[in-house]
């Protein structure tokens, strides 16, 4: 029988060891934070403080071992990147935007390269730490119901819930009794959208694509079905097996690939002007086969949210159905892949890559899929 082993940051949690082991937690020492809201002092003592709160809840300590070192290991992370977001505005404030997000991407990055952990866990931490402070802000949102189904979609509102406790438990401040009512009423909403501890169901890809892309629109009703292409748009650094996937899978479809049509025109990687006017002739082959209503596969890296949402919403305005696919092979694995291939890339441009990373989320397309080595 196949022994189980349980992933773990570091079976060592003594702050000492964590501080001494890791920069990425040392630096958390002397980076400040408001009195009003973190009278206990800098990042380091209230992280200190956020994990040790965390242990103490009964929702955690009932949770199977696995779940707490996920849990306990976006404590840890959840505001790794207030050390580079952190400013002190001219009224004397202090504050640190787009720590969430920046702290994802850093956790993520962390997670793959230094401390090789399962993709399904590690995804989880990250998207745990990029939506930290959503129990407490979601009725602040235009549409609190639509930011709460949305992040569902990615991560587990109940572990959410249970980690923004922890954040609120590991400060000192006047308004902390606040902060937990606010949870609770998360929680209650998460409940009433049935989407406490799962993701919300949606009847159809198109209904979840429908009500995440439009305003006023229920996430219960389902659009008629509309006729177009088929698209697969693949997602992956260099190296991690695209190519070998699409062959295996799609062989017999149409293909858009800009690194294809780049080696045809004998375009250097690096020329940023000759490389839009690529992306610009493979978009207009894409349009081409979705006017036609044509499936077909984009073949590209595709590793960052922004490109992908530019490509997803060419395909919908034509009533395409997209399917992502992202393809990850372990970090050291991908560098020996990239070496061997025809086309390999520098290994200090791949690390780059490796550095921009952002996995694909479940409100990104119709579908999306996960191919890890």
């Amino acid at each position: 029988m196949k022994e189980v082993i349980m992933w773990t940051i570091d079976k060592n949690k003594s702050w000492a060891h964590l501080r001494d082991t890791y920069y990425w937690v040392s630096r958390m020492e002397g980076v400040p934070q408001s009195p009003v809201h973190h009278a206990e002092g800098d990042v380091a003592t209230h992280t200190r403080m956020v994990v040790e709160a965390l242990e103490q809840l009964p929702a955690w300590q009932q949770l199977p071992p696995q779940q707490q070192e996920l849990l306990w290991a976006a404590a840890l992370l959840h505001d790794v990147e207030k050390f580079s977001t952190t400013e002190t505005l001219d009224d004397g404030s202090i504050v640190s935007p787009g720590h969430a997000r920046r702290g994802a991407m850093t956790a993520r990055n962390i997670l793959y390269e230094e401390i090789p952990t399962p993709f399904e866990i590690r995804e989880q931490i990250v998207w745990l730490i990029r939506y930290h402070g959503l129990p407490l802000w979601v009725f602040d949102k235009p549409d609190p119901v639509k930011a709460l189904i949305s992040a569902s979609l990615d991560v587990d509102t109940s572990l959410l819930a249970t980690l923004a406790r922890a954040d609120v438990l590991g400060r000192i401040c006047n308004d902390q009794e606040e902060l937990l009512y606010r949870i609770d009423c998360f929680e209650a909403l998460a409940r009433e959208q049935q989407c406490w501890g799962q993701p919300k169901a949606f009847a159809t890809p198109a209904a979840k694509m429908n009500y995440l892309e439009k305003e006023g629109v229920a996430p219960d009703y389902v659009p008629f079905p509309a006729a177009g292409s088929q698209v697969v748009l693949m997602s992956g650094l260099p190296g991690a097996g695209k190519d070998t996937y699409v062959q295996r899978h799609y062989k017999d479809w149409a293909m858009v690939s800009p690194d294809n049509l780049r080696r045809e025109k004998k375009v250097d990687p690096t020329d940023k002007s000759a490389n839009g006017t690529i992306i610009q002739e493979a978009k207009e082959l894409a349009r081409g086969y979705l006017r036609a209503g044509k499936n077909f596969v984009w073949n590209a890296t595709n590793i960052t949210r922004q490109m992908r949402q530019q490509l997803v919403s060419l395909c919908m305005t034509y009533s395409a159905q997209v399917t992502i696919v992202y393809v990850e092979a372990p970090a050291d694995k991908l560098l020996k892949q990239n070496a061997q291939r025809k086309y390999a890339i520098p290994e200090k441009a791949l690390r780059q890559l490796m550095r921009k990373l952002e996995t694909p989320g479940q409100t990104e397309a119709h579908a999306v899929e996960y191919v890890v080595q």
